[in-house]
């Protein structure tokens, strides 16, 4: 799918440093909001079978009871989402799942940084520096424990 050359303009409208895009609150950061809120909705809508504020959904026995905050870490930082919910909890998000607060990609350089001898306390700090993201060294060890065996084959691979 092409992105059409007038949408970009309109978002670049107002660019005036690299910080307007990739900053704390740059365009990227809000568009990745945007998307991943704008996604789970859809998938609520398609979760209770109509649209929101359609009239199929009175007395339907599930419907939308509001949203609930989520911190979720990724190569972009810390990033707030409005998770949508349903009245009786049968709703499962396949975007960001339910209890996932980090993006795969997130686990996978916590794990590379392992593999290469970094410390968890150093780990701790490149995060810190790089994505501006607050990560206890108990995560960083419970995420690379979770593939110990993975980062073993690495250390011993051919070179």
């Amino acid at each position: 799918m092409a992105i059409k050359t007038e949408l970009i303009d309109e978002l670049l409208k107002d660019y005036q440093k690299p910080e307007d895009i990739i900053g704390e609150n740059g365009l990227l950061k809000r568009f990745v909001k945007a998307v991943l809120e704008r996604a789970m909705n859809a998938e609520l809508t398609h979760h209770l079978g109509y649209e929101k504020h359609d009239p199929a959904g009175n007395n339907s026995g599930n419907s939308r009871n509001g949203t609930s905050s989520k911190t979720v870490k990724g190569d972009f930082g810390e990033l707030e989402i409005e998770v949508p919910r349903d009245r009786i909890s049968t709703f499962e998000p396949q975007i960001l799942p339910k209890h996932q607060t980090r993006f795969t990609g997130f686990d996978a350089k916590i794990v590379s940084m392992y593999a290469r001898g970094m410390t968890t306390r150093e780990i701790e700090g490149h995060l810190k520096e790089i994505y501006n993201v607050e990560v206890s060294p108990a995560l960083i060890s419970q995420v690379t424990e979770a593939v110990n065996e993975e980062v073993k084959l690495w250390q011993n691979r051919v070179l």
